[in-house]
């Protein structure tokens, strides 16, 4: 008996051991290019490459460069627009089909939910040539609506996937309860199902919110005009000539990314929950 506990002990020991091992070295991982790109922007020397120095000297210039040498305001702007239209028109459209598919029973519905499987299969350098094609047949090169209908349209199919299986969860008797006492199927959208799947729609609402502003190739394929870039292939011209590179002032506008998302992520983090519908019937 005794050996057992000795044993036992031993064993919680390594497992809290490894476990903060684990989690020091993924903290180090994670924050380590986070510290470079901070003091990165605000270092007075522009840098060659990135690099974390313990002496600089802080500064706010490289943010005055920023907003006067370059169209970095018009770049964010542009950005702005693209992802808050990106984030409403995919949150309501990926909602509203995944309630569809999860409690609605039609023709198609199983092969309707396959083609969103085989659609995306498909990379997006696959069908790079076709958005170009496509937007050069409607005229929608260099034009924000349709860049942003190419990111919804790309995050439809596996989100519709994921929204329907968090509205399988929400139990089926809820909506009976509901018809039973007169509401209809708007109501129970509205009234019951939706205030329980507001953890899944935060996510993908921040999930929509987040994918412009970190994509590069689609953006620097569909939009050509300098006034018309986005944040992400605006940067990149800071770093793209190997010889005359600008790491300071693209690490400032790194930095000034990530605003938004902090912000967007405070607001939906109420709603970061599980076990919402615990208890929602009897039984």
């Amino acid at each position: 008996m005794k050996h057992f506990i000795i044993n036992q002990k031993i064993n919680k020991f390594f497992n809290r051991f490894f476990t903060y091992l684990f989690l020091i070295v993924l903290s180090v991982i994670i924050l380590y290019p986070l510290l470079i790109t901070v003091q990165s922007a605000f270092n007075v020397s522009n840098l060659a490459a990135f690099a974390l120095d313990t002496h600089m000297k802080w500064t706010l210039d490289n943010f005055h460069q920023l907003f006067t040498q370059s169209l970095y305001l018009t770049w964010f702007k542009n950005t702005m627009l693209i992802v808050i239209l990106t984030m409403v028109i995919q949150v309501i459209i990926v909602t509203l089909a995944g309630y569809t598919y999860s409690r609605y029973r039609f023709k198609g519905r199983k092969n309707g939910l396959i083609f969103f499987l085989i659609i995306q299969m498909v990379p997006t350098m696959a069908a790079l040539t076709a958005f170009f094609v496509l937007g050069l047949i409607i005229n929608g090169l260099d034009q924000y609506w349709y860049l942003t209908m190419v990111y919804v349209g790309g995050g439809i199919p596996m989100n519709t996937w994921l929204m329907k299986g968090y509205f399988d969860t929400i139990p089926r008797d809820l909506d009976e309860s509901a018809r039973i006492d007169g509401a209809g199927h708007l109501r129970i959208l509205c009234q019951i199902n939706l205030p329980l799947a507001m953890p899944m729609i935060a996510v993908q609402a921040l999930w929509a919110f987040m994918g412009p502003f970190g994509d590069y190739l689609l953006a620097a394929f569909l939009l050509r005009s300098p006034e018309n870039m986005t944040v992400a292939v605006g940067l990149q011209q800071f770093i793209a000539n190997p010889t005359n590179q600008n790491v300071s002032m693209f690490a400032a506008g790194s930095f000034l990314i990530s605003i938004p998302i902090v912000i967007l992520f405070l607001f939906l983090q109420r709603y970061f929950k599980s076990g919402l519908t615990a208890g929602g019937t009897k039984g």
